[in-house]
């Protein structure tokens, strides 16, 4: 569920495909969320770099390591796979840190597996990101059930953080009155891209939930009234200079998650692999 109409935008401005992110509430107003995002070369995010990526969540597992994340695979735009961590405060992610750093043989076997996948990718970055929750709109808790991930981005101009505010109550409000089912978390940049940069994730259970979002949008436009259409289109002309949106799957492969994710969802998670048929007896042999 996109946070802004796909029909509202059409009316503002021209809108095309972004990148990131994870739906996971905050208990706290404070979260940093880590981005890893890898670029596939042609034709290679599919078998076998979903393997060299269990690879690295079977080391993850041994070592029972603190931090989970959650692996994408992109279903538009360029071929990359996402995989998303979120730590409650920059101090808990160094010292997960210092964790990988005291574990030798952890390291050495993180370094093994990570330069067999390496063999697949053309580049690799990092975005750190942090909660924003005035901007965010009925948050999940956590991805049990979900499936794919909508992510949108926005590029703020720099001196109208007050519009964009005033354009994400707008946007809340006529959805509350809309009654839809939209929901999102939105995270703005810290570090590794321009300031200004926020991103909105919203996780779907399947792709009917899709269907459901662009056929709310009547419901949401007839909640913002002639005026309101009119304040979305100053407010986001005034104050965005770019958005996109990108769809993803989740990769239960690339995912190291919880256990209580596993234990909810997990068919999803930690489907059991078929056990094989045992082969038949063979006959005895005749003696002559």
């Amino acid at each position: 569920m996109k946070m802004l109409s796909p029909v509202l935008l059409g009316l503002s401005l021209a809108v095309a495909g972004s990148t990131l992110a994870a739906a996971q509430d905050a208990p706290s107003d404070f979260k940093v969320l880590q981005i890893f995002r890898e670029y596939t070369k042609p034709y290679k995010n599919g078998m076998a770099h979903d393997k060299t990526e269990s690879a690295i969540v079977q080391a993850m597992t041994k070592a029972k390591f603190p931090a989970h994340y959650v692996g994408l695979t992109s279903l538009s735009g360029k071929s990359r796979s996402l995989f998303l961590t979120i730590y409650d405060s920059f101090a808990e992610w160094g010292k997960d840190n210092e964790i990988a750093d005291n574990n030798p043989a952890f390291g050495a076997e993180l370094e093994r597996t990570s330069i067999a996948d390496g063999e697949l990718l053309d580049s690799v970055d990092s975005l750190v990101y942090t909660y924003d929750k005035d901007l965010s709109y009925k948050s999940h808790p956590d991805l049990i059930g979900a499936r794919y991930m909508e992510i949108s981005v926005f590029h703020v101009k720099a001196g109208h953080g007050e519009e964009w505010r005033k354009l994400g109550k707008l946007v809340k409000d006529a959805h509350d009155k809309a009654g839809t089912s939209a929901h999102w978390s939105m995270y703005e940049i810290a570090y590794g891209t321009q300031d200004g940069e926020y991103i909105a994730l919203s996780a779907d259970k399947s792709m009917a939930d899709i269907d459901t979002g662009f056929a709310e949008n009547k419901k949401f436009k007839d909640a913002l009234g002639e005026d309101g259409v009119k304040q979305f289109r100053e407010l986001f002309a005034s104050s965005v200079d770019y958005s996109r949106s990108e769809l993803f799957s989740i990769n239960p492969k690339m995912s190291y998650v919880p256990d209580e994710w596993i234990k909810a969802d997990g068919s999803f998670w930690k489907p059991k692999t078929a056990t094989p048929a045992a082969k038949p007896a063979a006959a005895a042999e005749k003696k002559p």
